[in-house]
């Protein structure tokens, strides 16, 4: 009866082990998403690109590539890219955000949270370049190369006031 328990105990350690162990796979919210080659990027200065399986808006300025979190850090509403103005704006209670994510108005407490953005050799599959901090990442010279966003790796928006 006791080898009978003790088969029970580890037999459910076992399955509770694999079952709270994360499984993000590419192109999964909590995964990597691969953006797509450097030249298929939009222009920098350009609207941003919406990427609503990964709940990014990918954002191209002189700076770099910069992936910003879709949900505002006010309340958690999804905001939009309003084209006329120029900036995100968030429907729920008017934050406003400029391209690179950072606040411009509102009640959000900080400007918005980004995401790691990886330039990935085409060739070898290593990572060339990343930004670590959140800080745009400056497009590579090689057109074939790779753009991911890891958004498993979430970096804060920076406070405002």
């Amino acid at each position: 009866w006791l080898a009978s328990l003790g088969f029970l105990t580890v037999s459910m350690g076992g399955v509770t082990f694999l079952f709270a162990m994360p499984r993000f796979e590419e192109g999964e919210f909590g995964g990597v998403f691969t953006i797509g080659k450097a030249a298929e990027l939009p222009p920098p200065g350009s609207q941003p690109a919406n990427y609503p399986k990964g709940k990014i808006w990918l954002s191209n300025t002189e700076e770099g590539v910069t992936a910003l979190y879709k949900v505002c850090t006010h309340l958690g509403c999804l905001y939009n890219w309003r084209d006329l103005e120029g900036k995100f704006v968030c429907p729920c209670h008017g934050s406003q955000f400029d391209l690179e994510g950072d606040y411009l108005q509102g009640p959000a407490p900080r400007s918005l949270d980004r995401f790691v953005v990886q330039a990935v050799d085409p060739n070898t599959g290593e990572v060339i370049a990343e930004s670590s901090d959140g800080s745009p990442l400056p497009i590579p010279d090689n057109p074939d190369t790779v753009i991911k966003v890891d958004t498993g790796k979430k970096i804060q928006g920076q406070p405002h006031g």
